[in-house]
């Protein structure tokens, strides 16, 4: 039960809701066993009437009328307080899933990108939507049916105790056992809903990797290859969700039948002491066969929230284990903090920890305010680390970072965040019109606005051709759109909120050269007085920068203006010659 704890704080925030349900479903358990007792009444004035013992029909009509009328108005005062009970405890544990869910979702929000390269999407998703509805469970119906249980025991058992001990005992004596097996049956259903879950989150994993990897799979011609792996993998599925429903199948069977034989003793045993005089009136025995089916379903319930219980602790102890990690990027600063736009760093060294590689080493250089800084090299010599250690998803492990001459680390993340555009090397766009895509750079956008960020990203004149223009929907992660128009609406995402800083990681790889140069030629116009980080591949890109970083290993190699590498004849100028032989070939 000590992952369960942690739901603690969110009982205390809905207590009065909590504390409602309870007083409701004492009042509805109150009225609920006075119906038996009247039933019971009713037949014993019936049975008297039988014996000559009350005389005058008139009388014993009139007791029967009101007897009925107290059976029918208890039950729906019964009733109705019922369902106040649901619409208290049940719609709290609803108030407690949507608050888990949001939690759990700023959570992932605030997890840095190592968290996404160790975890799995699929198991991810599994978590804030399966895992919540177990914890759900928990903290809605068991906790209902448990305080239904307790009030019905409590007042039931009182109530039959004081009629007949011995017929009480006998009415019982079955039930413990149906409560000990519902248990039993409740570990195995745990045990094999367990292997539901993890199946479950398998598939979910495979599907939503296939369906995002369905361009490969389809160029390198694997659907049949990727069919027969789904079909395994639901085939195996099928045998434990069917190993569940057979487990499951005993239960309600094995609660009537010991329903039956407690119904069976309280006849036999009632009859018998009502027969040797024990038992004054054959209510009695009516009375007490209302009880043992009013009482069996709570006392069945007590292995169902068992096995509930347990499955919530299962699955708060998965959503802990996320829960419980401490962001690395912290916002320590409080207070705004403005940002100018120049930038230093100073013998930096970083290592990603999921792959122990060592991306950059020593590197030093400094962007004044209104410069361009450029940065080319091989895949895998460390440009993109350099663009997210600006944006701080990740923190360097040596050296310092400055920003405005201040820390980086002494900066409002927010703040930061917020003065820069960033363009990352994977254009992603969410599953939205286009407008929408580039006004998630600013909300508040007007549509002049967004119609004058796409056509510096020169992407304009192909929105107008689409036939809903920028209302329509790209798809998935954009997957109705090209490379280059993915590209370019993320420039136009990032240069609408015109940042102080704009990080342009390889986003013009998938546009031809034409292109290229007619989009720089915009940006140099918008980039006035704004810091601009420019990393690519291609020289194009990069020859109208202030200075430019030559990057291998990690290490700068060569840096300079396009001219002085050139003259400097390395490693940059060999890249440039290619790169003009290529073209001319072209």
């Amino acid at each position: 039960m000590k992952h369960l704890f942690y739901l603690n704080k969110y009982f205390k925030k809905y207590k009065y809701r909590l504390l409602i349900g309870i007083i409701i479903t004492v009042l509805s358990k109150v009225l609920a066993i006075q119906i038996p007792s009247l039933i019971g009444n009713t037949l014993k004035v019936v049975e008297e009437f039988n014996k000559g013992i009350i005389k005058s029909e008139a009388i014993v009509k009139h007791t029967l009328l009101i007897n009925i009328l107290l059976i029918i108005g208890a039950a729906l005062l019964s009733g109705f307080f019922t369902f106040l009970m649901r619409q208290t405890i049940i719609v709290m544990s609803r108030w407690i899933e949507y608050d888990l869910k949001n939690e759990i979702f700023r959570q992932y929000e605030n997890l840095p990108l190592s968290f996404y390269k160790k975890n799995r999407t699929g198991d991810l998703m599994n978590r804030i939507s399966e895992d919540v509805g177990k914890v759900r469970m928990y903290v809605g119906p068991a906790i209902m049916y448990t305080i239904n249980m307790l009030v019905l025991f409590a007042v039931a058992l009182v109530k039959m105790y004081s009629i007949d001990k011995t017929l009480t005992f006998y009415a019982l004596l079955p039930l413990p056992v149906l409560s000990i097996s519902i248990y039993l049956l409740s570990k195995i259903i745990h045990k094999r809903s367990t292997r539901v879950q993890q199946y479950l989150s398998k598939l979910t994993t495979f599907a939503q990797e296939n369906f995002s990897g369905i361009q490969v799979i389809k160029a390198y011609v694997i659907e049949d290859n990727a069919v027969e792996k789904f079909k395994k993998l639901t085939t195996e599925s099928k045998d434990v969700n069917l190993s569940l429903y057979k487990a499951q199948a005993l239960f309600f069977p094995l609660m009537i039948l010991l329903i039956g034989i407690s119904n069976l003793l309280v006849v036999y045993i009632g009859g018998m002491r009502y027969i040797n005089g024990d038992i004054s009136n054959i209510g009695v025995i009516a009375e007490f066969i209302i009880y043992v089916n009013m009482l069996t379903w709570p006392v069945a319930v007590v292995g169902w929230v068992t096995s509930i219980v347990q499955q919530a602790e299962t699955s708060q102890k998965r959503i802990n284990e996320f829960l419980k990690i401490q962001p690395e990027i912290k916002n320590e600063v409080k207070e705004p903090t403005p940002i100018n736009g120049e930038i230093v760093f100073d013998k930096v060294s970083f290592t990603y920890e999921d792959t122990n590689i060592k991306a950059l080493e020593n590197i030093s250089f400094k962007v004044e305010k209104g410069e361009t800084l450029a940065i080319i090299g091989h895949t895998g010599s460390g440009k993109s680390t350099i663009a997210n250690l600006i944006a701080r998803m990740y923190d360097a492990q040596k050296g310092k970072i400055k920003i405005d001459n201040k820390q980086i680390k002494k900066l409002n993340l927010i703040d930061l965040r917020m003065s820069i555009g960033f363009v990352p090397q994977d254009a992603f766009l969410f599953s939205e019109t286009i407008k929408n895509n580039i006004k998630f750079g600013k909300e508040n956008a007007t549509d002049d606005e967004v119609v004058e960020a796409a056509k510096n990203a020169y992407i304009h004149h192909n929105i107008v051709n689409f036939k809903d223009g920028y209302e329509t929907l790209v798809g998935e992660r954009g997957v109705t759109l090209s490379g280059g128009q993915k590209q370019r609406i993320s420039i136009a995402r990032a240069i609408i909120r015109k940042p102080k800083i704009l990080i342009f990681d390889d986003c013009l790889s998938a546009v031809d050269t034409e292109t290229e140069e007619q989009i720089l030629t915009n940006l140099e116009k918008i980039s006035k007085g704004v810091t601009t980080v420019i990393i690519s591949h291609r020289i194009s890109s990069v020859k109208h920068a202030n200075r430019i970083l030559v990057l291998e290993k990690g290490k700068i190699i060569e840096q300079g203006t396009h001219k002085e590498l050139l003259k400097s004849n390395g490693y940059y100028k060999q890249i440039f010659e290619q790169q003009q032989l290529e073209k001319s070939i072209e």
